[in-house]
């Protein structure tokens, strides 16, 4: 009982504002002060553990993707492409709704940084969406739906992170994560044309800041971010390069693309690399932080009371993936994906295994329930991402109201992959 009081102790502690590594390393350090069984030499143990993360090759990836994202996010090339994606769906009923859903998963393919795409959609797509007529509910939900793709579409960081926590292949759960991501945009399309159709969204019309782009412009603009989609997601998923090798090509990429738009600066590459070390050194500090919280828990015998728990009280492995999955969406509501990843995702896994839960469908059952984490009130990272981004041009209660729909669709297709596991292998 002491393991689970001791993870209890860390979920208030997240809840009352402080900052997550520290969390989980002072609840350890406290649980090993108070414990008359074993004391602190059981950190003879962590430097090892750390040693063994930095020389963790799927790990490595990780800075890489994100510093790929951060600069083609500066690049501009949201803007250029909202243009162009216009052009496409210009004449359909709810057009502006499906090309900003186009962007999001280029975004998602390409950059995968979800306050990054949301801010840029929230800035970039939304005042045009509220000016053509769009309900401020509807629009709000598109742009967080759009946004979020990135937790689920492969190279997602989240993903990256349960492959390594879950001792899966990074190529096999990127493939995994295919159709139940395409299942999702389809189930997104069909909404926003059910919702053209119903509310008869004005077409696209093009003013001074969407101005009717040529052919030639229009390829100048998709072509290089897909060109970099495929290559890296192509070389990973058909073992053609490893996931680091991979990401490189991503950055050279990039740095290329940000060449064409004329954006390559010094400037822009301090930027981007000071942004990548601050989201690298929170993932890492969550890490270590996690590890230690694993190590003191485990001593504790709290993952051997969770296991004597759930063999006992649960009948079934498909009553234990509901179980798995609802504490995951609670959890959300309160704490990061981050947390969830790497100290709640490690206690359920041997569970999942001593019921003979397939790791890769549970694993992706798992991003897609993350990715609700985003999105569900009141404290989803992506509500206040839009919010901070477009200000009083919404209401907080619009936010909170359009990114409903999209939960219940995320947890639909949740249900879809217990139902037919077979669509990820």
């Amino acid at each position: 009982m002491i393991g689970l009081i001791m993870f209890v102790m860390a979920l208030i502690l997240l809840l009352s504002g402080v900052p997550v590594a520290f969390v989980f390393g002072g609840t350890a350090i406290f649980f090993t002060a108070i414990s008359l069984d074993f004391g602190f030499e059981i950190f003879n143990l962590l430097p090892f553990r750390i040693y063994g993360i930095m020389q963790n090759s799927t790990l490595m990836s990780i800075p890489l993707f994100v510093l790929m994202g951060s600069i083609l996010e500066k690049s501009g090339m949201a803007e250029k492409m909202l243009k162009s994606s216009a052009q496409i769906f210009s004449r359909i009923e709810g057009g502006l709704a499906l090309s900003v859903l186009a962007i999001g998963v280029i975004l998602a393919t390409t950059t995968g940084i979800v306050g990054a795409s949301i801010s840029m959609l929230g800035l970039v797509a939304l005042p045009v969406m509220i000016k053509y007529k769009y309900n401020p509910v509807f629009a709000s939900g598109v742009v967080l739906a759009s946004g979020t793709l990135g937790q689920i579409v492969p190279p997602s960081i989240i993903l990256i992170i349960l492959a390594d926590v879950m001792n899966l292949s990074i190529g096999e759960i990127f493939k995994a994560s295919i159709l139940p991501s395409i299942i999702l945009i389809i189930i997104y399309v069909i909404y926003i044309l059910w919702h053209g159709l119903k509310y008869k969204n004005n077409n696209l019309i093009f003013n001074d800041k969407l101005e009717k782009i040529n052919k030639l412009e229009l390829l100048k603009v998709l072509i290089p971010p897909l060109l970099i989609m495929f290559g890296v997601l192509g070389s990973i998923i058909f073992g053609i390069a490893s996931p680091t090798e991979s990401a490189s090509v991503g950055v050279l990429g990039a740095l290329i693309v940000t060449l064409i738009n004329k954006k390559l600066s010094i400037e822009l590459l301090k930027n981007s690399g000071i942004e990548t070390i601050n989201i690298i050194g929170m993932v890492f500090m969550i890490l270590f932080g996690a590890t230690a919280f694993s190590l003191v828990f485990n001593e504790w015998g709290g993952g051997d009371a969770l296991l004597h728990i759930f063999q006992k009280d649960v009948s079934s492995a498909g009553a234990f993936i509901f179980i798995a999955m609802l504490i995951i969406f609670v959890l959300g509501f309160f704490i990061d994906f981050m947390e969830i990843a790497f100290v709640v995702v490690p206690i359920l896994l041997p569970i999942a295994l001593a019921f003979k839960v397939d790791p890769l469908i549970f694993a992706i059952m798992i991003a897609m329930n993350l990715q609700t984490s985003f999105l569900t009130p009141p404290f989803g990272f992506a509500l206040f991402f839009l919010k901070g981004a477009v200000g009083n041009l919404v209401k907080t209660s619009d936010i909170y109201l359009g990114a409903i729909p999209f939960i219940f669709m995320q947890l639909i297709v949740i249900y879809l992959i217990y139902l037919f596991p077979s669509i990820i292998k």
